[in-house]
């Protein structure tokens, strides 16, 4: 066999022999096993990244917003509406759009979370 043969590991003059903490009559088990255990690459997770839902949320909310808010206030001075502060109407309705759209983008995304979750 070769030196780099995958069967037999390389051995190295610095190499400390550990004692076993684990009983006599039992195997040790390794930190490789362990990681088996716990990661499948068979099985991947796809879980959502809620900071880019949030963060598209809020930018169409601030879009919607400004553009519902100056929408309306356009309709209210054409029928001669009197809005004594029109740029705090539309600021209310963007701080309004722009959370509505956050909650939809967190509840979107917890739905997308719990649907990769059911698929395991």
């Amino acid at each position: 066999m070769s030196s780099t043969s995958p069967e037999q590991p390389a051995e190295t003059p610095d190499a400390v022999e550990e004692t076993p903490s684990e009983p006599v009559g039992e195997p040790a088990s390794t930190a490789a096993d362990d990681e088996h255990l716990l990661v499948d690459p068979a099985r991947v997770r796809r879980a959502p990244r809620y900071r880019a839902f949030f963060t598209v949320g809020a930018v169409v909310g601030l879009v919607v917003g400004l553009v519902v808010g100056t929408w309306l206030t356009g309709i209210a001075a054409d029928d001669e509406v009197l809005l004594l502060k029109p740029g705090v109407f539309v600021s209310v309705v963007t701080l309004a759009t722009t959370t509505f759209f956050v909650l939809l983008a967190g509840g979107l995304a917890i739905l997308a979370d719990r649907r990769s979750l059911r698929r395991r």
